[in-house]
């Protein structure tokens, strides 16, 4: 089975970093001969070249970059792939272009990361099979009117190992970022954008600050949100409780360093940095967002937009630490198993 997998690339995420471990574990797959596009010296390329994938380079500089469908479609003639899969809107859209420029009849499987709505135009609609990561995002798929029967949901997976491995590389992570030592941590990891809603976070430090005045909370991520962010925490008067950290490299060890890792999303396809948590015995808090529900047990969720629920769970979880393990099936292997089911079922 030769399969041709896609990634516009153009800028390292958690949904990269789940694209580099199920190539890595399907390169490794018998009968699966693979090749891994990309955007040339981006940080998936890298990445994925360092382990042994064989990976092609793009010159994939925007989204729908038309160097980036001349490099597909010569890929694709040339590797005559049996299965194309698309790993974001970008590449599905290159990939059904690619298809038809080739005269291909090769299926195309595409892999939907997040929550949000699909239009009745959009590209997710054209895909052989859509391959959702919660039941969550799969639901949303079947409300705008893709059929039921073209959509299969694999959730992602982690290397619990290499999280841990991460993890260890960067001892004193709250040294290193001037967080104090011994003074009890929430940490958040996610994009300072809408549908995170640190906003709540922040709600949720002040609503905290009476029952744990000791309590620091550290935001690790960047985004068009931060000016608005950092004044909601002047206006609450949080600037010496509440960090903003920016983007945080040794996230992993900051996680591990914490006391209660938060989520407070609105919206989210799975929350597969939730998987990160787990994986370090971190305890979770986290809103009932998206597909956060199928990780979680109740007793770690709140409403989402529920500042004050947010902080007494979060305080209970100070008081009473209870780590939840990570579920065998959000592995890196369970991932390739199901995507591979995926593949076989289509040839």
């Amino acid at each position: 089975m030769r399969v041709l997998q896609v990634d516009s690339g153009r800028e390292w995420r958690g949904g990269q970093n789940q694209v580099r471990l199920l190539c890595r574990e399907l390169a490794s797959a018998a009968g699966v001969e693979l090749r891994l596009l990309t955007k040339r010296d981006g940080g998936l390329a890298r990445r994925a070249g360092a382990e042994g994938i064989p990976v092609r380079g793009a010159a994939w500089t925007w989204g729908l970059d038309p160097l980036a469908l001349a490099r597909l479609w010569r890929e694709w003639t040339a590797f005559a792939p049996d299965l194309v899969h698309a790993h974001d809107s970008h590449a599905l859209q290159l990939v059904l272009w690619a298809r038809a420029l080739a005269g291909g009849r090769a299926p195309v499987v595409a892999t939907r990361r997040v929550d949000f709505h699909v239009g009745r135009r959009s590209a997710w609609r054209r895909a052989d099979r859509v391959i959702a990561i919660s039941h969550a995002v799969r639901a949303v798929l079947v409300a705008d009117g893709v059929p039921p029967g073209r959509i299969s949901v694999v959730a992602s997976g982690i290397d619990a190992a290499e999280v841990r491995q991460a993890a260890a590389a960067f001892p004193g992570a709250r040294h290193r970022l001037g967080l104090p030592q011994g003074a009890p941590l929430a940490v958040n990891v996610a994009a300072l954008v809408d549908h995170k809603d640190q906003r709540t976070l922040v709600r949720a430090a002040a609503a905290a600050r009476p029952f744990r005045p000791d309590l620091h909370w550290a935001i690790a991520g960047d985004g068009e949100r931060r000016r608005f962010l950092e004044a909601e925490i002047a206006r609450l008067g949080l600037g010496d409780r509440v960090h903003l950290l920016g983007y945080v490299a040794e996230a992993d060890a900051l996680i591990q360093e914490a006391d209660v890792f938060v989520m407070s999303s609105k919206e989210e396809g799975l929350g597969s940095v939730i998987l990160n948590a787990l994986a370090l015995d971190t305890p979770v808090v986290a809103t009932a967002g998206g597909g956060i529900p199928e990780i979680l047990p109740p007793h770690a969720l709140v409403p989402v937009g529920d500042a004050e629920a947010l902080a007494r769970a979060v305080v209970r979880a100070l008081e009473h630490p209870s780590p939840v393990p990570l579920p065998a099936r959000y592995t890196a292997a369970a991932m390739a198993r199901g995507v591979l089911d995926v593949y076989r079922s289509l040839l």
